[in-house]
């Protein structure tokens, strides 16, 4: 069995299974080695299709891909449905409501060197019996992937790629976006289709991102990491107007089902999209049937890239007849008529200047360099991950070092390695800091060096991190609670525990700086508000090592109760699918372990009432029922009426689709309304909503507005 040819990025153990490929011999092994793939590819994909925030590079990524498809390669016994190979991305969040793909979005196998692209270009020669064969060479654009539907030429649906199968709904979202049309526009001899599918990247341009930052800083919010980054979380906004004010653009490039419409080739689809009022870039599109010309496609766009005015990563390769695309067929993952060629990632030569020790939530200590600022592909970098005291020994980098710092997948900055030969003999060797360095405990080294670590559990660096991830959105969804509002809480000694959440009170918030009386109300009521939630936003706000987002939903699924999760043991955990030994190590040992038991028991005794959804739902008022709620309701905020059918075990979605049952209208709706009417979904204002609730016997007191 081969190593992959593309060289793993340096991570913690936990994100980076150490897998030997040629030393695997015994089955049992190649199992343990292959679930410790899976767990860290399910934790990266959810970093990178959910939070919108990766932490690894697409080259890294691609890497542990590679090994665990060679693992299930050689051992096929392994290979399971709900592997990362066999899967396109990562689940939706379903704030936004969920559209099933008429046709899975898959992605596309990745090239980094030109000779993969010339094994492609010889596999589809062989397999379609051609001497040659046309391809159209696409720019790759670092945006969110999204799919339109229209109906007899208006646009009803729009999603995002989601886990290839089923994607968000974000038409309200997009109907914000200028460059969207809410109908299609009939010019030349081709007639509007019935039923049309395009699918393309939204992204945001360079300069209105920097503005944006540049708003965000003055405003004392924090900036978004890149432009990718920026667009996907503006798309995926529950309130629409906050989309509507960002500056958002659109490129498609795909016609699903193109054949069925009368096309014989990508490119003439492609070229009768601007035709129906949508937006290609076809003054980058290039079509080649000499691969060595579209290779140079490849330099050329690459000499390019930084003069254009948005974020493109790579170039994409696609055969060019659609009866070929047919013939040629799809892998589990992505087409086998298509393949991105992706760019050298960027590096830049700077010194180290610092370096400094941060404590995560878990105790865990990293160690993070401070660079002489030097900008890498337009971005101004400063600070990069050392990773552990291995990695800097290995590397062997020292304070004042010339180094090489590369922005892997043009998002996320390392060491790449110093430069001895520019050493004068002042630098001096990196050591991880004996004692904590936010509370002075002993700190905890592991023997191979990849592990430092703080054991006090009152440290309040960790209850930082710990405060600031039980209240983000993923988790209890405490609006106001971010990292500037629990460090100023921790130090004015208000939280002590994370229990101490829900005993801060107005008086106590008021008497600090920055809190007024509106904000402190509205902090309280957020904080009293996240104690009814569910069992899979508990779990991953307890922050408990391996479990996240995904995985917390996994367990929800397969036990009664929080209690029922928190007796079993390490075997009864890793009996679910999906579930690998080191996951149920570490859920088992949280939930023994005598400080984050207590830590547990003392969030249910201030009233945190987790509800397992999948367990409970059949049993509430609402099970089953999908809510779209337009215009102004008197007694409830929109949040707080998404919430109360969340509860009451129904779904509110921002867009009404075939699955909506009732659409809840107040003063000043707009289209969904129309829509609504249109597809014959029964229409209730807030009176007959609030009858519904109560003949269906949900409590009074849950309809007045107060308790939410």
């Amino acid at each position: 069995m081969s190593e992959p040819t593309v060289e793993k990025e340096n991570l913690p153990e936990e994100l980076k299974p150490d897998v030997d490929l040629n030393a695997l011999e015994d089955p049992e092994e190649a199992r343990a080695a292959a679930d410790r793939l899976r767990e860290a590819l399910r934790y990266h994909n959810y970093r990178y299709y959910v939070l919108d925030a990766p932490l690894i590079s697409d080259v890294a990524y691609d890497a542990l891909i590679q090994d665990l498809k060679a693992l299930e390669s050689e051992f096929p016994e392994l290979q399971t449905p709900d592997s990362p190979t066999q899967q396109v991305g990562e689940e939706p969040r379903d704030e936004l409501g969920l559209v099933e793909h008429p046709l899975p979005m898959l992605s596309l196998k990745a090239a980094y060197e030109s000779a993969e692209v010339h094994n492609f270009d010889e596999t589809c020669r062989r397999e379609l019996g051609q001497d040659s064969v046309r391809y159209v060479a696409e720019p790759k654009y670092d945006g969110l992937a999204v799919e339109l539907i229209y109906e007899d030429g208006r646009l009803t649906v729009a999603a995002t790629r989601g886990d290839g199968e089923t994607g968000e709904d974000i038409t309200t979202n997009v109907r914000t976006i200028k460059e969207v049309p809410p109908r299609l526009l009939e010019q030349g001899d081709r007639p509007i289709p019935e039923h049309l599918i395009v699918r393309g990247e939204i992204y945001m341009r360079r300069d209105e991102f920097r503005d944006l930052n540049q708003m965000r800083v003055d405003e004392g919010k924090r900036p978004f990491a890149n432009p990718r980054n920026a667009a996907a979380g503006s798309v995926r906004q529950l309130d629409p107007k906050v989309t509507a004010r960002r500056p958002l653009h659109i490129f498609l490039y795909v016609l699903v089902e193109a054949d069925e419409l009368g096309f014989e080739t990508h490119w003439d689809a492609l070229h009768a999209l601007p035709r129906w009022g949508l937006r290609t870039n076809l003054e980058r599109l290039g079509r080649y049937a000499d691969i060595e010309k579209a290779i140079d496609f490849h330099r050329t766009l690459a000499e390019l890239r930084d003069d254009l005015p948005y974020e493109i990563d790579g170039v994409v390769y696609k055969v060019d007849r659609l009866a070929f695309q047919t013939q040629l067929g799809s892998r589990s993952r992505d087409p086998r008529w298509a393949i991105a060629y992706k760019f050298e990632p960027r590096q830049a030569t700077t010194s180290l200047e610092d370096v400094v020790f941060q404590v995560g939530r878990t105790g865990t200590i990293t160690p993070v360099a401070i660079l002489e600022p030097v900008r890498i592909g337009g971005v101004e970098v400063s600070r990069a991950s050392l990773h552990n005291q291995s990695e800097i020994d290995r590397k062997d980098i020292r304070f004042g070092d010339t180094i090489v710092i590369e922005r892997a997948g043009d998002v996320i900055p390392h060491v790449v390695k110093a430069i001895p030969d520019a050493r004068d003999g002042s630098e001096e060797a990196i050591e991880i800091p004996a004692s904590c360095p936010a509370c002075d405990a002993e700190v905890l080294m592991s023997d191979d060096g990849k592990q430092a670590s703080c054991p006090n559990p009152n440290c309040p660096a960790q209850l930082r991190e710990s405060v600031t991830h039980y209240a983000s959105r993923g988790a209890m969804d405490i609006e106001g609670l971010g990292e500037k509002r629990a460090e100023q809480l921790i130090n004015a000694d208000l939280i002590v525990r994370l229990s101490d959440i829900y005993r801060l009170t107005v008086e106590d918030l008021v008497a600090l700086e920055r809190f007024a009386e509106t904000s402190a109300e509205k902090l309280v009521d957020e904080i009293e508000a996240s104690k009814e939630t569910t069992l899979p936003r508990f779990l991953y706000a307890l922050g408990i090592p391996e479990v996240g987002a995904h995985t917390a939903e996994v367990l929800a699924q397969h036990v009664d109760s929080l209690e029922a999760l928190r007796t079993a043991s390490k075997e009864d955990i890793e009996r679910i699918a999906g579930i690998g030994p080191q996951i149920s190590r570490s859920v088992a040992a949280f939930f023994r372990d005598e400080r984050t038991s207590e830590l547990v028991d003392s969030l249910l005794d201030a009233g945190v009432m987790p509800v397992n959804p999948y367990r409970d739902e059949a049993q509430r008022p609402l099970a089953g029922l999908i809510f779209v709620f337009t215009g102004t309701l008197g007694r409830w905020t929109r949040d707080e009426v998404k919430r109360l059918v969340a509860r009451l075990g129904g779904r509110a979605t921002s867009g009404v689709s075939g699955e909506t049952d009732y659409l809840v209208a107040g003063p000043g709706a707009g289209t969904k309304l129309e829509e609504a009417e249109d597809r014959g979904v029964v229409v209730l204002n807030e009176s007959a909503f609030v009858e519904l609730l109560l003949e269906r016997g949900v409590d009074e007191s849950d309809v007045t507005g107060l308790e939410m």
